[in-house]
């Protein structure tokens, strides 16, 4: 796995989870750490929106609608849980470098 490749993830939440993308950022042991990516926006609060950065190119990136990246909490995910086949994508280097820069601040 390599930094900003985009795979399908088991998220769960309580008793209850779906499978998702999220974008890998690093290893962990037998855990990756990721942040979780999202097509929701529009119904979301401002306080959450300002946590987002819009994947520009998501079709580049694997994803079948536009999306975004939810960067107000790394998650952490048991490796297993990550769908073993090939990343569905990688972000662009234009996106990478947004995600970046919004992390610097």
């Amino acid at each position: 796995m390599t930094p900003y490749e985009v795979y399908i993830a088991y998220i769960s939440w309580g008793t209850d989870g779906k499978r998702r993308p999220v974008l890998f950022l690093e290893e962990d042991g037998s855990h990756i750490r990721a942040f979780r990516i999202t097509s929701q926006y529009e119904s979301k609060s401002d306080t959450i929106k300002e946590k987002y950065i819009k994947i520009a190119d998501w079709k580049q990136s694997g994803l079948l609608k536009p999306s975004y990246i939810d960067a107000g909490e790394k998650v952490r995910i048991e490796a297993a849980l990550i769908s073993p086949e090939e990343p569905i994508g990688k972000l662009t280097d234009s996106d990478k470098r947004r995600l970046l820069d919004f992390l610097a601040k």
